[in-house]
């Protein structure tokens, strides 16, 4: 991760920053999304060391943020790779120097078959890694690795009924992973599930029984260290507990984590997801993400209006949370509970708040938002801020 990043600074879109400058300085124009640099810390910190313990390799999933500067912390920690969800999101980490790519995707597009079957036959460091589920798949998968001389490494995709991609019976996955063990230019590297759909950790746990056991119906077709691929940001409890620590090691599969959302967390909906919930003395995510919108109209009692819509700010699982109010003079306050969202337009939110919290225009709100997801793409340059409000990096996203 040593190629030079262009930035919207370099542009003349953002201000430059000469060292620490505070967010507040009068140079930064709001709304703005935000990162917390001490948060950002302590999460890749927090996932760097659970995959340890647990005997897991660590390729998070790059979709959250698409930001290469975030990727390169990920990586600088020791995750294996960097998992993406499209070629478009694999091209862009390939750009900027990841040498493992995990696509957690069955792919039928020819021109992302044949970029990735070119990429394989330059040879180099690294690899691209994706997923099959049908013959179809492994028909197209084929014939872009012939025509360029390559040979393509595949994963089985194990879905569940009712589910998202991925076969759906130990039977099917067993016949899928043969095919694509027998086709020519494609090398059968292990298999791919994804738990975090699943209502309950009882039905996470039958799931990965069967992951188990379709490795061991494949096992006279996978190399010597076969991949076994799982995890997103809500069960990777029990990735650790079901596939990793001694499964892995007494079946000789290196374990590999997907989980995207833990680096930047939120104050919404994976405050009740995330899987240190079920296992807190292992460690504890901090919401890394928030907004500054200030209040532009407080048209009638109880009910301000800020320059922060859905243009702004995630609003499919939740909608962003009042955490703090900085008024013109400098001064912040806590917002404790007094204030919520119940309503955003595109570029406006409506904010209803208690009557001793004031809201006037001019004060500036910072918000928690829910889901991250759909937070980063809806930003082109993001500042890190340390717990002084100083301006520490701007990294950039590529959606």
């Amino acid at each position: 991760m040593t190629q030079e990043m262009p930035t919207w600074a370099a542009k003349g879109l953002w201000p430059e920053h000469e060292g620490e400058r505070s967010l507040f300085d009068g140079s930064i124009a709001f709304p703005i999304m935000a990162l917390r640099e001490s948060a950002l810390e302590n999460n890749v910190r927090q996932l760097a060391a659970f995959a340890e313990r647990h005997g897991l390799a660590f390729a998070p999933h790059g979709k959250t943020t698409m930001s290469p500067q975030l990727f390169a912390r990920q990586l600088d920690a020791g995750a294996w790779g960097i998992t993406v969800a499209s070629g478009q999101q694999a091209r862009v980490a390939r750009a900027f120097g990841v040498e493992r790519i995990l696509i957690a995707n069955e792919v039928l597009d020819p021109a992302t078959l044949a970029w990735i079957a070119a990429e394989s036959a330059a040879g180099g460091a690294g690899e691209i890694l994706f997923l099959v589920d049908s013959d179809e798949g492994i028909a197209a998968a084929s014939a872009a690795a012939l025509a360029a001389g390559a040979t393509l490494p595949v994963l089985v995709d194990i879905g569940f009924s009712g589910g998202r991609t991925g076969v759906r019976t130990r039977e099917e996955a067993e016949r899928i992973g043969r095919r694509a063990h027998g086709a020519v230019g494609l090398a059968l590297r292990g298999v791919s599930s994804y738990e975090g759909a699943l209502k309950t950790v009882a039905d996470v746990t039958a799931y990965f029984d069967g992951v188990r056991d379709v490795v061991g119906r494949l096992r006279d077709a996978l190399p010597e260290t076969p991949i076994v691929s799982a995890g997103g940001s809500a069960y990777f409890d029990r990735v650790g507990a079901e596939l990793g620590d001694d499964w892995a090691r007494d079946a000789g599969v290196q374990v590999v984590l997907r989980s995207g959302a833990y680096l930047s967390h939120d104050d919404g909906v994976y405050v009740g997801k995330t899987g240190f919930n079920r296992i807190p003395e292992e460690g504890r995510l901090a919401a890394a993400v928030e907004v500054w919108a200030h209040v532009v109209s407080a048209p009638e009692p109880g009910l301000a209006i800020v320059a922060m819509g859905k243009r702004d700010a995630p609003y499919d699982e939740g909608l962003p949370t009042p955490l703090a109010v900085r008024r013109p003079d400098g001064s912040v306050i806590a917002v404790d509970g007094r204030a919520s969202v119940p309503a955003l337009d595109d570029q406006h939110g409506y904010v209803r708040f208690d009557e001793e919290l004031a809201l006037r225009p001019g004060d500036l709100v910072r918000f928690g938002i829910s889901h991250p997801c759909t937070a980063f793409d809806k930003w082109r340059a993001l500042p890190i801020l340390d717990d002084e409000d100083r301006i520490v990096e701007v990294v950039d996203t590529w959606f």
